[in-house]
């Protein structure tokens, strides 16, 4: 019996630890990443200002996972009907092949851009390290220009938007802070939507922004971007019904999300039990779930770790039932979304929610620690946790960006 897991993120490092606690050690496991780093990805907007952040959000997965075998390599597609998972070369398979019993994708998403080829051509995404090497590298060649203006853009205010934006904020004002006040280095944020945070409640979006415009981000909603060039973005503004083109140094763009390539781009819908086909499963943000109430989840590392512990317990039951020779398969868990609350990084600061009531400052930074730290406690990264509130209270390199 041999159960695959694709994907090392929030999902896979959830699902494959409670198999590794809940199965019989006879049960061969494999996960399968394009990295042999578990990447806490809440967490990578950070990297960009800190740079040293990257260690303690980069985990070898092998410290992370007792007996599954680890394997580094890009997952091709999956084949449901032969449940076969096909990978790219160079992954030292004998036939770039893994064949399975159950698998469970959790590929996580990556960047959208709609048909916009001038975007997917000039914005930077931020999904990888490698990401945030060239975000504060564009940024550091546009302060050391000869230029009378730094111009940054943030295409999308989604939380991972606002947090980018955030981040940059803060690093401009740490490195060029005359040139903030001079308002000759800023940090301007687009939204298609009419409020930033679209989909979450009024009086959390109504604090994100407030924040935002707080550390010196300019907030555009009813903006939609259209195109983009090495030194511009232009925008169509619903309020005005105008287009305008804006500078642009640096072009960040986290303005949407769509399926793996393995997917072939797609996120396929799946109910409460997160059942693709009978012995595939699709987990986090590589599906668009549907809960037990009938109500869409959130792409969010929190769905994604819920989500997962309800797949493996399913796969355990499935499993259980094979080696017992039972005559009814055995109802699966349901999923159901609830959230404890929000939270999101806006620099140095952050905003908060808990049920309905959303703080700030000090108060929400706090509680963003903790979470964060309880994550890393959760998986066994002890280490990174403490080193995790180590930063957070400061004790940490400076910018040293364009100085």
């Amino acid at each position: 019996m041999h159960v695959v897991v694709l994907g090392g993120g929030y999902a896979g490092v959830t699902l494959m630890r409670a198999l590794e606690r809940d199965l019989p050690v006879d049960i061969e496991l494999t996960l399968v990443n394009d990295s042999p780093v578990h990447l806490v990805q809440h967490e990578l907007h950070r990297v960009i200002r800190r740079p040293s952040v990257a260690d303690e959000i980069s985990i070898p997965l092998t410290d992370l996972l007792e007996r599954a075998t680890v394997h580094v390599g890009v997952v091709e597609s999956v084949d449901t009907e032969t449940r076969t998972v096909h990978l790219e070369d160079g992954t030292h398979l004998e036939d770039g092949t893994l064949a399975y019993d159950y698998c469970a994708v959790c590929l996580g998403a990556e960047t959208a851009f709609y048909g916009l080829e001038s975007v997917r051509e000039h914005a930077l995404p931020l999904k990888r390290l490698s990401d945030t090497t060239a975000i504060r590298s564009r940024v550091q060649r546009a302060l050391e220009s000869d230029a009378e203006s730094v111009d940054i853009v943030v295409g999308g205010a989604g939380l991972s938007g606002i947090q980018v934006a955030g981040e940059l904020a803060a690093l401009l004002e740490e490195s060029a802070p005359d040139r903030v006040d001079e308002g000759t280095a800023t940090v301007t944020l687009f939204e298609q939507a009419p409020t930033v945070a679209p989909g979450f409640d009024e009086s959390f979006q109504q604090a994100t922004r407030e924040v935002l415009e707080r550390v010196g981000v300019d907030v555009r909603t009813d903006a939609t971007v259209t195109e983009a060039g090495e030194t511009h973005v232009t925008a169509q503004f619903e309020d005005a019904d105008i287009e305008r083109t804006l500078p642009a140094d640096v072009f960040v763009w986290t303005g949407g999300i769509r399926g793996p390539d393995a997917l072939e781009g797609e996120r396929p819908q799946v109910n409460r039990d997160l059942r693709l086909e009978d012995r595939t499963f699709v987990v986090g943000d590589a599906a668009r779930v549907i809960d037990a109430d009938g109500e869409a989840v959130p792409a969010s590392a929190q769905s994604a770790v819920r989500e997962a512990t309800v797949v493996a317990e399913s796969i355990r039951r499935l499993i259980e039932y094979e080696h017992q020779g039972g005559v009814f398969e055995p109802r699966l868990e349901s999923f159901t979304f609830e959230s404890p609350g929000w939270l999101v990084s806006v620099g140095d600061d952050a905003v908060a929610q808990v049920g309905p009531s959303v703080f700030t400052g000090a108060p929400a930074k706090a509680l963003k620690t903790t979470v964060g730290v309880g994550y890393l406690s959760s998986i066994g990264s002890v280490r990174e946790a403490v080193d995790l509130v180590r930063h957070e209270l400061g004790e940490c390199e400076p910018s040293n960006v364009g100085r």
